[in-house]
């Protein structure tokens, strides 16, 4: 069986390195590993995906679902202090790395190791996710749908998909959901959804 890095119990052999890198002006280290998902460097969608993101206009926490080593949690709690984040990750190797990350860059978000929202609690004003491609379409999709129930009126699930990854699927999908769903940025095609619920 191929080991993936949303498989809940990593084997390959932990090798852990360190990574820098400045996210919405702010200079961050990570520390990655094998059995997670873009261990060398954070990948380019991601950090569209956190560079364009903006402040819904309602109040409340941030939820970073399928968040790995923490990039996108850890940059959005730095930039935005006065939100509440939850960061969430089936894989127990990514969230052990995420709650490190999350210290070692001085931003206290909650960390936890759940299969997409099974142990998610509360709502929120946006939900942020680079989704698990990989595990296929019914696993993105449902974490859409998840996200929909998990929204406060007016919060907003922000997302990034490459164009070739099923993008324009998943923004008639979102469409379906959301009463209002923008593309907040295309670039080499990778493009940012940003679904809102009024």
């Amino acid at each position: 069986m191929t080991e993936h890095y949303y498989s809940e119990h990593p084997h390959v052999k932990s090798n852990p390195h360190s990574l820098s890198a400045t996210l919405r002006q702010h200079n961050f280290v990570f520390t990655t590993d094998a059995g997670v998902f873009s261990k060398n460097a954070i990948d380019f969608g991601s950090a569209l995906l956190i560079e364009t993101f903006y402040e819904p206009q309602i109040s409340g926490a941030f939820l970073d679902m399928g968040c790995g080593y923490g990039p996108i949690g850890i940059a959005l709690a730095r930039d935005f202090p006065d939100r509440d984040v939850v960061m969430v990750d089936i894989n127990e190797r990514a969230v052990a790395l995420a709650a490190k990350n999350a210290q070692e860059n001085q931003v206290n978000p909650v960390v936890l190791q759940s299969s997409l929202f099974e142990k998610v609690t509360g709502d929120f004003a946006a939900i942020v996710t680079n989704p698990p491609i990989r595990a296929g379409k019914q696993v993105v999709h449902q974490i859409f749908r998840d996200a929909h129930c998990f929204l406060k009126h007016g919060g907003e699930l922000w997302t990034v998909i490459q164009k070739k990854q099923g993008a324009p699927s998943a923004l008639k999908m979102l469409q379906s959901l959301f009463d209002r769903v923008d593309v907040a940025a295309k670039k080499k095609g990778y493009y940012i959804l940003c679904a809102r619920k009024d």
